[in-house]
This record gives C-alpha cells, structure tokens and sequence, in this order.
C-alpha cells in the first residue's frame, strides 16, 4: 500500500471538510443552518472542520492507521446516510432558493462523504504493517 496515496486522500479529505468554510461563508450562511438545524447548525459545521483537522493529524500518523481509518470510514458512512435521508425528505430546489452556496453544498456533501468512506474503508481494509511499507 503505497503511503504517499494514503497522505494524499487524507489531505484531500481534510480540504473537502475545510471547504465548508467557505459554503458557510465563514458560518454566517443561515441557509445551511436552516435547511438542516439539527446536523448542519454552526456547532455541527465546526465540527465537520475539527474532523478535518483529525484527517490530517491521522496522514501524519502512517503507517499506525489502520483502526482511526477505520473510525473515518464509520463517521463518512453516518454522514452519507443522514444526507440521503435529508434528500429524500427536503427539497434541495428550496435550498437553491434560499442561497447557491447552500445548494450546492447540500447537493455534494454526502456524495463526498461517501467517496471518502470508500477511501476510508480500504486503508483500513487494506492496511497492515507488512502493506504500509
């Protein structure tokens, strides 16, 4: 496995979570509060970041990554399920209303989580100490 792709999906994992940053126009777009109060309030979009953060501690880490690549892959999963669950029971049209930064952030965000928890899901899958060299 090679380590370099490792370092590089978490890397690209941590930029996609900072991005919400700039979706939120730095937590002041109420349209992404509002479309879902209970995940995406400011609390919940700090924390997507604070997870970015942990995405680049853990690419620091190689090659010890098997079990926290295990736990993303889990939080990516939850994450991908509650925006499947938010899409099939809100209109993503209305958000687009409300605010383009806020639809298009509801249009991604649980795709990439999903890309992420396959990425996610094969380093843990496919790490072991004899593979991470």
């Amino acid at each position: 496995m090679n380590q370099k792709l490792i370092k590089r999906g978490f890397i690209l994992a941590a930029l996609m979570n900072f991005s919400v940053i700039l979706f939120s126009r730095g937590f002041t777009n109420t349209a992404i509060n509002q479309a879902d109060p209970v995940v995406m309030s400011n609390f919940g979009l700090l924390m997507i970041v604070v997870w970015g953060l942990a995405y680049l501690a853990a690419g620091a880490a190689l090659p010890n990554i098997k079990w926290i690549a295990g736990v993303f892959a889990l939080e990516k999963l939850i994450y991908g399920v509650v925006w499947i669950n938010w899409q099939m029971g809100n209109s993503l049209g209305a958000v687009y209303e409300a605010d383009l930064m806020a639809g298009l952030f509801y249009s991604i965000y649980g795709l990439n989580d999903l890309i992420f928890m396959v990425f996610f899901a094969w380093v843990f899958v496919a790490s072991s100490p004899k593979r991470l060299q």
